[in-house]
């Protein structure tokens, strides 16, 4: 599957060959969410518009009118005469995008996009219409699925982390321990309202506002995966085929980063394909070690040590899913390039490959400046050698 482009929004010219696990990274506002965002219209043109003419988003025969709905007030133009887009070996001029006839709404990607933490304020899972019509269409479309899931297969009330047929016991444990502390996630009735709530044996139930920063960024995430993850032991949910996921280390320490990661080797272990983006070094470290792993002959009990798992029938399918399956990581510049650094090579001679697309830039930086000075420093701090004098000859 491969993507060409050429003037689309802040991308002058990218060529991406999308692996098993697909990585963007880069600073911000060069393209990165804007192409994810593309792919899911072209992954599921049909379906994204008849969700938007559905809940009354229109924009005519106009193309700008119909960039503003679909990726968000001021967009409109993101493409032009220059742009060039060609995915999957078909060519899109941008009237397609906006046409209307496309048939298929079978919907292949899910999409977790970077504002979810708006899916759920203060607690309450918004519907599509809570949204303005200049949000991004992503953003309101996976609230409302969130809001289906939970009302259809988790009956709006009670317990809803952690639960024995979600997710594998390795994971929910890790999940637990490094996310949530030992309190559970659950729905109840505060003030007339149905909402979510942490809960810990007998102690008051703490409401979404003193969640902490990670919890909150972290609880959307986990009903999207309750949606890619379903209860059954094998399989994919419905027809999809494609898992995106902007930015999943957000708010999250390292070692809770480790465990989410876990959930992207079920996906893979599942035959997702899946894309992420992503400003974390940490993210960056797995995908080096696991090329590394691939390469030079790992095993399964190598994978797992990278997270601190024993190797059982849960967690093996993981582990193998890692060996097995491809990885790619592009880098967008602020240039408007988009450059394959899938090797991640630290001696590579392309800075943003080496420093793995800017994120170890400044740690880089520090090694040196702390190196220097303190060279400085102990050579200042060494008393300097008396002069040597001259051996004198005997008899001279």
């Amino acid at each position: 599957m491969n993507l060409h482009l050429e003037h689309f929004g802040q991308v002058t010219e990218a060529d991406i060959e999308f692996a098993d696990l697909t990585v963007f990274v880069g600073p911000q506002a060069t393209g990165k969410s804007i192409v994810l965002q593309l792919v899911k219209l072209l992954v599921d043109i049909g379906a994204v518009h008849k969700t938007m003419a559905d809940y009354g988003r229109e924009w005519g025969r106009d193309v700008p009118s119909f960039l503003q709905a679909y990726f968000g007030e001021g967009m409109g133009k993101l493409a032009g005469d220059q742009t060039r887009i060609r995915f999957d070996d078909k060519d899109w001029k941008p009237a397609q995008l906006a046409w209307r006839g496309h048939r298929d709404t079978t919907e292949r990607m899910f999409f977790v996009p970077a504002q979810r933490v708006l899916a759920m304020v203060p607690g309450l899972l918004r519907p599509f219409s809570d949204y303005r019509a200049g949000d991004p269409f992503v953003l309101p479309d996976f609230s409302d699925k969130l809001r289906r899931t939970v009302e259809k297969e988790l009956g709006g009330e009670g317990e809803v982390f952690p639960q024995k047929r979600r997710f594998k016991k390795p994971i929910r444990d890790r999940l637990m321990g490094d996310i949530f502390a030992g309190y559970s996630l659950r729905i109840e009735h505060q003030l007339s309202q149905k909402r979510f709530v942490l809960k810990h044996g007998e102690r008051e139930a703490l409401p979404f506002t003193v969640w902490s920063a990670g919890q909150r960024e972290f609880v959307p995430l986990l009903l999207g995966f309750y949606q890619l993850l379903p209860p059954a032991a094998t399989g994919r949910r419905l027809d999809l085929e494609w898992a995106v996921v902007e930015e999943i280390e957000m708010g999250l320490h390292p070692r809770a980063i480790s465990s989410v990661l876990l959930l992207v080797l079920d996906l893979l272990s599942r035959d997702y394909r899946v894309c992420l983006s992503t400003h974390s070094p940490h993210v960056l470290d797995l995908i080096w070690a696991l090329r590394v792993l691939r390469e030079r002959g790992g095993q399964v009990e190598d994978v797992l040590d990278l997270f601190g798992l024993r190797v059982g029938p849960q967690t093996k399918p993981l582990a193998e899913a890692a060996l097995a399956k491809t990885a790619r990581v592009f880098y967008f510049t602020r240039q408007g390039d988009v450059r394959d650094i899938s090797r991640l090579d630290p001696a590579a001679e392309d800075d943003s490959e080496s420093g793995w697309g800017g994120l170890t830039e400044f740690s880089s930086q520090v090694g040196e400046i702390v190196s220097r000075v303190a060279a400085r420093y102990e050579q200042a701090a060494t008393p300097a050698a008396p002069p040597v004098q001259p051996e004198l000859k005997v008899g001279a």
